[in-house]
């Protein structure tokens, strides 16, 4: 089955009661403003990303279908719950950084017409749980998700930055049974942040903790992403623990590819972080569009480097931050979890080696992906909204686009539970 994004027949459908004050909502865009905006404020970011063989064009009119993947065996459990990821690109960062969308119109970066077409998309996939980052206008976005039934939380960022994570859950399906909020800083992991929210559903009273996390975005420093993944999955353990051994979801955008040593981190036991380059454990090198698509292959790096070459490039201070301990060399991973999207194959044309979307972000200097939604045991997806081939993605130039409200494309996937709540109890 196929589904058109953005559908307003179906958002008008399923949302009739809340359209005309939904739409009152928001201002007109200007179509006909194009004019240049202030590029961004660091010259030397936008010199390391000058790529001449991308090629200026307008991204309008190109049309994004995308369709459900659904698993091969239906599940036997009648509990199930959808979920939704969505890095939503914060305004703030869309200007502070806008020589990353040569290709967007301006009318298509400003966050009245963004928001819109974000909260339609969320509500035509009509999720149970929607787990938002870069989220710096929080109280817009949850004044519409109140509107049509969700109620939600936020933690904002730390330092300079305004922008953080939401979750919001459905109220009539959801009670909320606990929540902790993780900043990084207070560990001297930089200012990102975290959340985790412990859901009870109304209808069988079956437990679950949600997790969502905004990874820093710094390519050369995998000591501070690995040493964030590994402080949020150590307070998750502590909280399903807590809560009788809850089944664990993870969304979130983790900055990492589906190569890197830290996605190999998430879907492990553990991890022997020294045999790895810090400056490579995110495997974010080989993503500039040039060299995806085969241009100047021969300045790809690889995306790490094994054995004892690299094992002197690790300080004291960096073991430090990625473990919490100096003398510590492996990091462990209580849940060994499983990526929803890897484990229901699709296509070709949207799916890589690993099983992994090809693409979940695009603009003029990234084409990868690095979103996920993991689960851990106890749970199964039975389906997933595949993404976008990579040819559609290139005819838009970039995101955003006209139908797509950030330079990320929302993931969703719907799970079910594999054992009761009793079972979870006698472990």
């Amino acid at each position: 089955m196929a589904t058109t994004f953005l559908s307003c027949g179906s958002f008008l459908r399923h949302h009739s009661h809340f359209c005309k004050s939904f739409f009152c909502c928001f201002n007109d865009v200007d179509a006909s403003s194009t004019s240049s905006l202030p590029k961004s404020t660091s010259s030397s970011y936008a010199r390391r990303w000058y790529n001449p063989s991308i090629r200026r064009q307008s991204n309008e009119g190109v049309e994004i279908v995308r369709h459900w993947v659904e698993a091969d065996q239906p599940s036997a459990s009648e509990e199930k719950f959808s979920v939704v990821s969505y890095n939503i690109l914060a305004e703030r960062n869309a200007w502070k950084h806008r020589g990353l969308y040569p290709n967007v119109p301006s009318p298509y970066l400003k966050w009245n017409h963004r928001k819109r077409v974000i909260c339609e998309e969320l509500l035509m996939w009509n999720p149970d749980i929607i787990c938002l980052q870069e989220v710096d206008k929080y109280f817009d976005v949850s004044e519409i998700m109140e509107k049509t039934g969700y109620v939600g939380s936020y933690t904002r960022r730390t330092g300079d930055a305004i922008d953080g994570c939401a979750i919001f859950w459905k109220a009539d399906k959801f009670r909320l049974i606990d929540e902790e909020s993780i900043k990084f800083n207070m560990f001297n992991l930089r200012d990102n942040v975290a959340q985790l929210t412990v859901l009870e559903m109304s209808k069988g009273k079956s437990r679950l903790l949600i997790g969502n996390i905004h990874v820093l975005y710094n390519p050369s420093r995998g000591d501070v992403k690995l040493g964030q993944i590994r402080y949020l999955l150590s307070r998750a353990e502590i909280l399903s623990e807590k809560w009788s051994n809850l089944p664990f979801v993870l969304a979130g955008d983790f900055n990492s590819t589906p190569e890197s040593a830290i996605y190999k981190f998430l879907s492990s036991s553990e991890l022997n972080f020294m045999s790895y380059d810090r400056r490579e454990l995110s495997g974010q090198s080989g993503c500039h569009p040039a060299k995806v698509l085969g241009v100047k292959k021969e300045a790809c790096r690889p995306f790490f480097c094994l054995g004892c070459q690299t094992k002197g490039f690790w300080t004291e201070e960096e073991v430090k931050v990625a473990t919490g301990s100096a003398d510590c060399q492996v990091v462990r991973n209580p849940f060994r979890l499983t990526s929803s999207y890897a484990t229901l194959k699709g296509p070709t044309t949207t799916r890589g080696s690993t099983g992994e979307p090809l693409a979940t972000s695009y603009h003029s200097k990234f084409l990868g992906t690095v979103d996920y939604i993991w689960y851990s045991d106890g749970l199964t997806p039975t389906r997933v909204v595949d993404t976008v081939p990579i040819d559609i993605l290139l005819k838009t130039g970039g995101l955003p686009c006209e139908k797509v409200g950030s330079d990320h494309l929302p993931l969703i996937s719907e799970i079910a539970f594999t054992r009761t709540l009793e079972e979870s109890n006698s472990q």
